[in-house]
């Protein structure tokens, strides 16, 4: 019981520690509102669901091993990044209505840019496989306990991540002004490629 507590609070502190996902959220849902966020949120949701499968079965465990294919997902994974947030850094906004067709193509964006952005960064793959381990009982199945476990993971992340999204839309008004607006355009397009480049510079242990 106490191990099972132990690894809910962390996880949690896990999730609500500000990070990449809360920058593409955060400018996702400034950018399209609720809608977007939602989108946002649920593929950065699936990307762990991908880790938790690949830390379980073990691929996690030969990216690690593997210099090579560490550096060219970590990389892959930086330049997305760093394009995430040059894009969001020179984002200009139009004052011409989207048509539904655009709408459409904005929201399996906004999925498709969660997804990616958390599958491309070994980081997760990283912390998953040396997170998860520490709570697994070795006298029971630990294939089964390593699914729990992400599956866990995940519904804690996208209930915060809605939470999250439904708090920034109700700001969304004062927060899309153009001034603040701009801000926060460059702020999250500073962070996004803060991050990148982080990740870019991060050693394989």
């Amino acid at each position: 019981m106490n191990d099972i507590l132990t690894f809910l609070v962390l996880t949690l502190f896990v999730i609500m520690s500000p990070g990449i996902d809360t920058a593409l959220i955060t400018k996702r849902t400034m950018a399209d509102g609720q809608t977007g966020g939602y989108k946002m949120a649920l593929g950065l949701a699936s990307g762990s669901l991908v880790h938790t499968l690949a830390a379980t079965f073990g691929l996690s465990a030969l990216l690690l091993q593997s210099a090579l294919a560490f550096e060219i997902v970590k990389y892959a994974g930086a330049v997305y990044l760093m394009y995430l947030g040059i894009s969001a850094f020179l984002s200009k906004k139009s004052d011409t209505g989207s048509s539904a067709k655009e709408e459409k193509t904005k929201e399996t964006s906004a999925f498709r840019q969660g997804l990616v952005s958390n599958v491309l960064n070994p980081k997760v793959a990283v912390f998953f496989l040396t997170f998860l381990p520490q709570f697994v009982q070795n006298d029971q199945n630990v294939t089964l306990q390593l699914l729990l476990m992400g599956i866990t993971y995940t519904i804690l992340a996208i209930t915060w991540f809605f939470v999250f999204v439904f708090f920034i839309n109700y700001l969304r008004k004062w927060l899309t002004t153009p001034s603040v607006q701009r801000f926060m355009d460059k702020a999250t397009g500073v962070v996004l490629i803060g991050f990148g480049l982080k990740l870019a510079f991060e050693k394989h242990k």
